[in-house]
């Protein structure tokens, strides 16, 4: 399999014209390596550029972020440890999603819980290497189960239609990624994010509204997402994260400037008060910053 390299983020971030309220999260965002500490996964399907905890934390502080929620990524496998290095570093602000397999033991679990992780993720995209083990995936399930995490799902549209009836099944909130990547060219209406909205009236779905690079088919600086992200938040506003997805792995056109994908907020959700739910009080609420 050919290992491919990924474009770097964008080094000029600009300062965003929306002020983000205090204690905002972003609640999708990676950290990779640095390789020659923390090795990727010889098993990836692509390379990114290293993207530690340090570069992230300037991102942050120049978006006004406070909060963040750290995703494993499958240029790591299921080895979470710059995930975890990372938030230990900040172990009140960050929190973090984790890849696993069913041969974890019952003491790797918890001591992932014990490390602010409160959630996993399967990736079902396809040029990730598609579908996973559905029964791995359900055994994984019912061992973090009791710990009260959730499922986040990283899937393609066409999933949406594949797998609608396994994705319900699953008993445990369940987090999508990306707005479930339906692309903007297939209209609001398109079947995908049709069955998209219906999850989000079950009190057991969450969606990202990010990725908005990743689903549009304008290019910067993304406008065509915004009804799809208003769509959901219209309908399920206290169960809607945001992120930026930084360092922005495997796109392959228009690199996001991340300035620009935090003034997409306040025309995704209209009023204060919803952007204080996007930002502040749904990812509180998930990830127990409170607590």
């Amino acid at each position: 399999m050919t290992i491919k390299s990924c474009m770097p983020p964008d080094p000029d971030t600009r300062t965003p014209v929306f002020k983000m309220p205090a204690k905002s999260c972003d609640a999708h965002c990676h950290v990779f390596g640095p390789g020659d500490k923390f090795p990727y996964a010889a098993e990836r399907s692509y390379t990114p550029p290293d993207a530690p905890r340090e570069k992230l934390k300037e991102l942050h502080e120049k978006l006004g972020v406070e909060r963040v929620v750290l995703v494993q990524a499958s240029c790591h496998g299921v080895d979470n440890s710059a995930m975890l290095d990372a938030i230990a570093n900040n172990k009140d602000n960050y929190r973090g999603v984790c890849m696993a397999s069913d041969s974890y033991s019952n003491d790797e679990f918890e001591r992932l819980h014990e490390g602010g992780v409160r959630g996993v993720r399967f990736n079902f995209v396809k040029h990730l290497g598609g579908t996973p083990d559905i029964e791995q995936m359900k055994k994984v399930v019912d061992r973090v189960k009791p710990l009260g995490w959730h499922l986040v799902i990283h899937m393609d549209a066409a999933d949406l239609i594949e797998f609608e009836d396994l994705f319900a099944s699953i008993d445990m909130p369940k987090v999508i990624d990306h707005m479930g990547r339906v692309p903007t060219s297939g209209g609001i209406h398109q079947q995908p994010f049709q069955i998209l909205l219906n999850f989000m009236e079950r009190e057991d779905f969450w969606v990202k509204v990010c990725g908005s690079e990743r689903i549009s088919q304008a290019g910067p600086p993304f406008y065509d997402a915004i009804p799809y992200a208003q769509a959901l938040i219209q309908v399920a506003p206290d169960r809607i994260l945001w992120g930026t997805d930084w360092p922005h792995p495997n796109i392959k056109e228009h690199m996001p400037n991340d300035g620009d994908l935090v003034d997409l907020i306040p025309l995704f959700a209209l009023d204060e008060t919803l952007q204080k739910k996007v930002l502040v009080d749904n990812p509180a609420r998930l990830y127990g910053f409170d607590e």
